[in-house]
């Protein structure tokens, strides 16, 4: 049997990029963000053993080795011993950003692709989240196989970031198994050790089992779910007889949208399949906020965390 090739990523024809985004917006964006989270701010996040923080652990006399910088002046007037003081160190949260890059998220009708507005939440995410010292995970999922970026802040971590968002996306089936969404959720859950914030950006299309990692996530993590939407998956327009091709397997059927039955089953069972998605979400204990090609993403994701 002959063996099927990986998939190749490159950025879909039609492709318009995220957009303006506004550094107000980003802001504003940012504080929506960090109350969805309980607070991102430095002594919020709990870290193990003792270190530099703003929560006193506690007062002992001094040690031979221990840092002079610590010592306590008051505890050390008081009891007429040296002590020193330790901190509780303050953990900086670590944003696990999870990317589908199959290739249904190369469709748009609107103003821009699902990968466009996929990249610009990405972007904006990932950006908020080295601030205050944090870091950022990216693991892209839907090209063949589940590929991660280690954990980094500053720079270094945007930099990577925005190298792996110009590979662009698939541009044809997968042709290798275990390569979806509950893949890449799969994969997180054994980096994704200590709590921290998971952004899963999909159009959640994908015919995986992907429900049961995201509600195990869900048990340790803040979840946020970014659900990119185009209006023609929502309904059909009457555009008479058209051939439509399924961007993730390439089948192909004719059918006759002037039909009013056929846009009326076609509606009803989108319906019932964001009524699923919901539910699946819901269980997971994610919040769900959901974008749209032809309409501004960036205000409606500020909307939805607010």
């Amino acid at each position: 049997m002959a063996s099927q090739s990986r998939a190749v990523a490159a950025p879909p024809p039609g492709a318009q990029g995220p957009g303006p985004m506004p550094t107000a917006a980003v802001d504003a964006l940012d504080l929506a963000l960090v109350r969805r989270t309980a607070g991102m701010l430095p002594g919020e996040h709990r870290g193990l053993g003792v270190g530099i923080g703003t929560e006193l652990a506690q007062l002992r006399p001094y040690q031979i080795g221990d840092d002079v910088r610590q010592l306590d002046p008051s505890a050390s007037a008081r009891t007429g011993v040296p002590h020193v003081r330790q901190q509780v160190p303050d953990r900086a949260l670590t944003t696990w950003l999870v990317l589908d890059l199959s290739p249904s998220m190369a469709f748009g009708t609107a103003r821009r692709l699902k990968s466009d507005v996929a990249e610009g939440v990405v972007r904006v995410v990932s950006r908020l989240g080295v601030r205050r010292g944090g870091r950022v995970c990216l693991v892209t999922c839907g090209t063949g196989s589940v590929r991660a970026l280690p954990p980094r802040g500053g720079r270094r971590a945007i930099g990577a970031v925005r190298r792996s968002l110009e590979e662009g996306v698939a541009t044809d089936g997968p042709a290798q198994t275990g390569d979806g969404l509950a893949a890449a959720l799969n994969r997180l859950r054994g980096m994704a050790r200590q709590p921290g914030l998971v952004v899963a950006v999909s159009d959640f299309r994908d015919p995986s089992d992907w429900g049961r990692p995201l509600r195990a996530l869900g048990a340790r993590h803040r979840v946020l779910a970014a659900e990119v939407n185009d209006p023609r998956e929502r309904e059909l327009v009457d555009a008479g007889l058209v051939v439509l091709v399924d961007p993730e397997d390439g089948r192909q059927v004719e059918v006759d949208t002037g039909s009013k039955t056929l846009r009326e089953t076609f509606a009803r069972a989108e319906a019932e399949r964001r009524e699923r998605l919901q539910e699946t979400l819901r269980r997971a204990g994610a919040r769900h906020v959901a974008l749209d090609t032809s309409a501004d993403w960036l205000l409606a994701l500020g909307r939805g965390l607010a």
